[in-house]
This record gives C-alpha cells, structure tokens and sequence, in this order.
C-alpha cells in the first residue's frame, strides 16, 4: 500500500496559495492601471469636448464649408467712337471627368480624331489631371468651332465623363490691325503670379500680356467674386450656402479712330514700317501702328509651336513693335529742330544764305561731307534749304552750333527718352552727347561726327512715336503733352526767345510740300488742306561716294534699301494733327513715306480732325 506523505500535500497547499496571491497582486495592478487609463480617457475627452471645443468646431466647420473663388468678366475696348477693339466671344471647351471615364486612354484618342487634338493640348491636360482630384473637370480643348462641336454632340453618348462647357473667351475681331496696340491675354504663369493678386486671380486663367490688356490689367480684370459651398469629406461640393457675384472689368474707350487705323495700314500696303497720328493739343494717338501685325486671337489659347515657328521666320518681323521700339537713324526729318535751334541761337535767320556747291569740308581737314545732289544746290536760303533738303546747308549749320547746342535743344522735344506712353516696352532712342560717346565708347567726340549729326545721321537713334511726339510739339509752337491712349496727360511749353522763329520754320516746310522745289511737292495734290513736312532717308547700307542710291535703288536687294521717313502737321496755319512715317527699306522719302503721309492725313481731314 502506497504512502502518502503530510509534508509534500501541505507543499502543494502552499504553492497554490502563493499562486492565487501573485495572481490576486496582479489583479489589482490590472484594475488600477485600467482605472488610471480610464480617468486619462476620461480627462481628455472632457478637455475635447469642454476646453477645445471651439477649435474643433470650427475647424470641422472649415472641412465642409469652403470658399471657392467666381472669375469677373473682362472689360471690353474700345475706340473712340464706340467701336469694339477687344471683347468677350462665347465659345465651347471640350472637359472630361477621369472618374466618369473608364477607358481614359481609349477615350484621348477618340477624342483626337473627332476635334483634332493636338500635342501641346494633350501634355497640358495631363498635367493638369496630376494635379486635380478624379471627380473635377479638367479642360482637354478650348475654343471649340461649331464643326467640332457638332461632331461631338453626335459621338456625346458613346463619350462618358466627356462634357462641352460654355464659356467667354477673349477675341480681337480686327486681328493684326491692332495687334501692337492692344496686345493680347494669354494663360496665367508662373511669371505672371509674382506680380498679381493671388486672391483676385485664383478663379482667372487668363491675363493681360501686352500692350493695353496688360497697361491695363488692373482695369480690365475686374474683381472677383465668392461662394461658400458645402462639401463631403472628398471635397465634392453638396451645395452652395452664399454667393457674391464678381465685379466685371471696366470697359476702357481708347484714343484710337478704327477708320484712321485701317486707312494708316492700308496706306502703308505691303512695306513694312510705322505710322503715328497725334492731335496735337491733347497728345490723344489717333492712329498707331506698327506692320505687318498679327493676330493676337492666336495667343489666347496658346499658340501653336507650328504658327510661332512661322512668325518668328517671317523675314519681315510681325511680332517686332516699331513704333515703340523700332530704332531708325531720323535723317532729314531732323531738319526742322535743328533749323529752330540755329534761328533762336543767332547762327542763321530766314533771309541769310549760303552756297550750296555739292560737299562741306571741314576747316583743315580733307574729307568731304556730300550733299545728295553732287553738283550742289547753288545759293539757298533756309525755305530753299528746307525744301530742296539741302545737306551742305545743315552741314554747317551743325559745325556752327556745336553737338553741346544741339543736343541740348534736340533734348527739348523729347528726343533721347521715352515719350511717356501708357504702353509698357518703349525705348528711348538715343540723342548723342560728348558723355554719352565717352560712356559708351570710352571716346572723345569729334567735329566730323557734329556735322552729320545735323542731318539725322551717325549716332542719333529715334522712334516713330518719338518723332510724331516731337513733331506735334514743333506744330504746337512749344506746347506738349505726351502720347496717351487712354487719359490725355497735362501739357508742358517749351521756350524759345522769339515767336518769330516757329513762323520761319513753318514756312520751310510748307514748301516741301507746297513749294515749286519741294521734295514732297508731288503729294500736294493728294491734301485737301496745306500741311507743312519734311521727307527724309535714313542710310541702311553705305554706298561708294560716286554711286547715287537713288538711282540703283532697283538693283539693291531690299534689305539693303534706305529707310524712307517723314513727318509733318496740318493743317498749316491752325495745327491739329501731327503725324511721323516709317517705311523700312522703301528708299527715299519722298517717293515712299510722304505719299502714306498724304494719305493718311487726307483721311484725318475727312473724318474731321
């Protein structure tokens, strides 16, 4: 019979109570730390619920109420007459939601071969969808023609997730007529972003670029509107909660006569160049144009690679704005100032005369400095000189007064800086001094380059706006005011010691026009008014001293050929209209810029200015 012993069982008793005890220990660690936990959850939810709460509400307030900004429509432009230059065209857009299009890929191509997609439209919607959520609507096309959207409404309900939206685009309906002038709106970049307000544009994809669309942007613009809208925890709006409308652009009502423009363009035809009208009291631009333009409707939506290509090859430069930044030599049409200059300096007045035999030549040196009729012009007077454009007259005239006296005078009517037009991109050209050759060219100045100076040639670098604003202030007797095509600008009045001298310069181009030698005597007939002008030629290529340009004009290539200018006011005796002409390699003055002149100005005096 096996044994069982009293020691080992009362082992057993013990170790299982040691057992209970370690686990009842436990057990009331487990409860306490249970408890501690629950008092935290406790004290933390109460902070939530009690102390936070206005934080949380209303940051739970901003995840479903959102402010979503409302694009303004932009102003309108127009001419002064109420004719629309700029406006806003209806037109359609091709969108795709990715979350409603299955089949994404398929559907592009689809697409691609119903409306024309192109390359650069396809990387732009790809890039936008990276960027937005599956359920907005991303742009694939804009500015749609009926064409296309006629072929999509047909193929619409084989086309899931693909919408056509309406909307306003921006349309110049006169194309390159006005293309310098009034620029063109184009997508918002990143360039564009560092000078707008953020808040203004969030809704806005287009903005001014050029000329007055972007003078003007903060007019233009407008301001925008708002909307709270409610939305889900995936940003899909469930409803709009208020809604403030935008504040359209301003309509701007510019200067400009559409009739004169159109006239200006045609006058020009096929030669590439500059026109300018001013009145004379005001400054107000009644024409303004640079040609060949183009059409800035290309611009709106992006510009194809294909058409930039094409216009940055074009030999003639359509893109390039000459009236505010084409630089041309002014040639004879600085004649007139520098006449004013030498009559109220004493160096001349309109009876004394001198003899013109075909060269000047400095005193002591050998070099001879050619008129443009080699046997000369005999002995001429100031009207004589001015009419038959004498060289040798303005030769000495210019060695007399010094490059000091011009330029000082030159520098009254504006030349050598900006004119002040409300356009961005005007350049100053440029009206020599002995400092501006020394800072230049680390050179002294020279008499040689004094007597050239005093007929438009060597250094002298104007505009066409420059030389229309000049010219009004000369027909306006010292009373300026600068360019404007929006709001006219105060006048200012230069001072010249004698009334008389502005009489004595008028008289001398009024036969250039009207005289039986002037060198635009052939337009005369052309005016139904008399106007006072000046012709001019401003060198492109120097030629041999015994070969005449005119007379080979036809045998140089055209780029080549000088550069045919002129300026003038009308009518004589009461000035109200000022106007400066700029055909690029056209060859003489006379024979080219005058005739556009006449033109032009002949209109002006129809349409009652």
């Amino acid at each position: 019979m096996k044994k069982i012993s009293a020691y080992s069982g009362a082992g057993r008793v013990r170790d299982e109570q040691a057992e209970r005890s370690v686990i009842e220990r436990r057990f009331r660690v487990m409860v306490v730390i249970v408890l501690v936990l629950l008092i935290l959850l406790g004290w933390r939810y109460g902070q939530l619920q009690l102390g936070a709460h206005e934080m949380y509400a209303a940051r739970s307030e901003e995840n479903r109420i959102r402010l979503r900004a409302l694009a303004p429509n932009r102003g309108l432009i127009l001419d002064r007459h109420g004719r629309v230059l700029a406006e806003n065209r209806p037109a359609y857009r091709l969108v795709i939601v990715p979350e409603r299009t299955p089949g994404l890929a398929e559907t592009l191509e689809r697409l691609a071969d119903l409306v024309d997609v192109s390359a650069d439209e396809l990387r732009r919607f790809e890039q936008q969808r990276l960027r937005s959520r599956r359920f907005e609507s991303i742009t694939l096309k804009s500015n749609m023609n009926d064409a296309q959207v006629a072929r999509l409404a047909v193929e619409r309900h084989r086309l899931p997730g693909v919408e056509i939206e309406p909307y306003l685009t921006r349309h110049y309906p006169h194309q390159g007529l006005l293309a310098h002038v009034l620029g063109y709106v184009g997508r918002i970049d990143s360039q564009d972003l560092q000078r707008l307000d953020r808040d203004q544009y969030r809704a806005t994809t287009h903005v001014g670029k050029t000329g007055i669309e972007r003078r003007y942007e903060s007019l233009l613009h407008g301001r925008a509107g708002l909307e709270r809208v409610e939305t889900n925890a995936q940003g899909r709006v469930l409803r709009v909660i208020e809604r403030t409308n935008p504040q359209p652009g301003q309509d701007l009502v510019l200067s400009i006569d559409l009739e004169l423009q159109r006239e200006a363009v045609a006058a020009l035809g096929d030669l590439a160049g500059a026109v300018v009208v001013l009145k004379i009291e005001t400054g107000e631009v009644l024409a303004l144009v640079s040609h060949p333009g183009f059409d800035p409707n290309l611009f709106v939506h992006g510009i194809s690679q294909t058409d930039y290509n094409a216009l940055l090859a074009d030999h003639r430069r359509p893109l390039f704005n000459r009236f505010l930044a084409g630089g041309y030599e002014p040639g004879s049409t600085i004649k007139p100032f520098i006449a004013l200059a030498g009559l109220d300096a004493g160096h001349i007045t309109p009876e004394m005369t001198m003899y013109s035999r075909g060269w000047f030549q400095l005193p002591g040196h050998s070099r001879r400095y050619r008129d443009w009729r080699r046997e000369g012009h005999g002995r001429v007077n100031l009207e004589r000189a001015m009419a038959e454009s004498v060289n040798t007259y303005f030769y000495q005239l210019a060695h007399d007064m010094g490059i000091d006296r011009i330029s000082r005078e030159l520098a009254l009517f504006g030349f050598g800086r900006a004119t002040g037009i409300d356009l961005h991109g005007e350049t100053g050209g440029v009206l020599p001094t002995r400092a501006w050759k020394r800072a230049t060219f680390g050179e002294p100045w020279f008499p040689g380059e004094t007597v050239i100076t005093g007929i438009g040639q060597g250094f002298t670098v104007v505009t066409p706006l420059q030389l229309a604003h000049a010219t009004a202030a000369l027909a306006g007797r010292g009373v300026t005011a600068p360019p404007r095509l929006l709001v006219p600008a105060e006048s200012a009045r230069m001072v010249v010691h004698d009334e008389a001298n502005w009489s004595a310069v008028f008289d001398a181009m009024a036969a250039v026009i009207h005289g039986p030698t002037g060198t635009a005597r052939a337009v005369a007939r052309q005016l139904p008014v008399r106007m006072g002008g000046k012709t001019g030629t401003a060198q492109v290529f120097g030629l041999p001293d015994d070969i005449d340009e005119e007379d080979s004009r036809e045998e140089l290539p055209e780029h080549l050929r000088n550069h045919a200018l002129f300026v003038g006011f009308a009518p004589l005796e009461a000035p109200r209209v000022a106007i400066s002409v700029v055909a690029e390699h056209g060859g003489g003055g006379a024979r080219v810029a005058a005739p556009v002149a006449a033109r032009t100005i002949n209109r002006a005096m129809e349409l009652g200015y």
